[in-house]
């Protein structure tokens, strides 16, 4: 396996596994450099990874579960099909391009703002990624797929594979990932189980932990037993930090997630560190509104974002974003998201 970048090798130990400096929920896009770029963006921060350049090889809102914590809403387009959603060539070609002029990333992340393994090519796209940069390429997935072998064959082009595992029963699975069809529990986890004995690279699982679901006692021994079955390299518990599809989805409380983490041997999301977001927009106004085009942003991570720029005036800047007409507020648990309308 590639080592990740020195930039992302800020690494302390935690129950003796290496934890690179930054970890985020990458399952959105940042900047989008300019208008010519279709199916690249970030770089964004990401906790497990260091600062990620994503790719997205399918359109906006398609999946294959339509999860109750998603922070892009419920799914739109709902399939199970496997397509060529763009052509490779055109990816392969946008991404030589990007990387003749920047290097400003740790890792490239396929990632989008739906299910990655749905792309039809993404062995073909996997590959030529790798021939066009010596960076860690990592595919960021819900695990549905797994129990079909040309995915998992096309995942094991991937120097670092991201699955999740968020139940540990077929009701649970319905209550929280709400798939497609037909799609089973029993599939999707002896798909993930076959899948991590046959790749050879780093497999790193997250959970997403929600009150009053799957964060219970008994839930969590179950998650135990499931891991025993898997051969991982390390394993995430993660919970609801941005606005959900659901009103009703209800984060884990930190010491829920502490608990959980010694239960599992598992690194808590809360105990990294979060990088900040960066753009080539110069303007600050437009600069955040191309970020929170795909990736939603709340008031600290703004600002943060402000602190970076030196910009002097926060609360007038604030106030000009709140009437921005591209930008919708989501207030939740206290704290304000800001998201782009469509």
């Amino acid at each position: 396996t590639r080592a990740l970048s020195s930039a992302a090798s800020d690494v302390y130990k935690r129950q003796g596994l290496r934890v690179f400096g930054i970890f985020g929920y990458l399952r959105a896009e940042a900047d989008i450099m300019d208008e010519s770029i279709k199916y690249l963006f970030g770089p964004i921060p990401s906790r497990r990874l260091g600062r990620s350049l994503g790719v997205s090889p399918i359109p906006e809102q398609t999946c294959n579960y339509t999860c109750v914590y998603c922070q892009l809403g419920r799914t739109t387009h709902m399939t199970n099909k496997r397509q060529n959603f763009f052509p490779c060539e055109e990816i392969l070609e946008e991404f030589r391009r990007y990387t003749q002029k920047e290097q400003n990333f740790d890792v490239v992340t396929v990632v989008g703002e739906g299910e990655p393994t749905l792309y039809e090519d993404l062995g073909r796209l996997l590959i030529g990624l790798k021939e066009l940069t010596d960076k860690p390429v990592a595919v960021i997935t819900n695990g549905a797929l797994l129990y079909d072998k040309k995915v998992r064959e096309d995942l094991c082009h991937a120097d670092i594979v991201l699955p999740s595992m968020d139940a540990v029963d077929e009701e649970m699975f319905h209550k929280i990932d709400r798939p497609y069809g037909r799609i089973k529990f029993d599939q999707v986890c002896q798909g993930l189980i076959d899948f991590s004995k046959e790749y050879q690279e780093e497999l790193y699982l997250e959970i997403m932990l929600l009150e009053g679901l799957n964060c219970d006692d008994e839930s969590l021994d179950k998650f135990a037993r499931m891991l025993k079955e898997i051969r991982y390299d390390r394993v995430y518990v993660n919970t609801a930090v941005r606005p959900p599809a659901e009103d009703n989805v209800v984060p884990a409380d930190k010491e829920t997630m502490e608990r959980a983490a010694a239960r599992l041997g598992a690194i808590s999301i809360d105990t990294l560190t979060s990088g900040s977001f960066i753009s080539e927009i110069e303007d600050p106004m437009e600069a955040v509104v191309s970020i929170c085009r795909r990736h939603p942003m709340n008031q600290f991570e703004i600002q943060s974002f402000l602190d970076s720029r030196n910009v002097e005036n926060s609360q007038e800047f604030f106030e000009r974003l709140n009437k921005n007409p591209s930008l919708t507020v989501v207030h939740y648990k206290g704290i304000s998201t800001y998201r782009y309308k469509e």
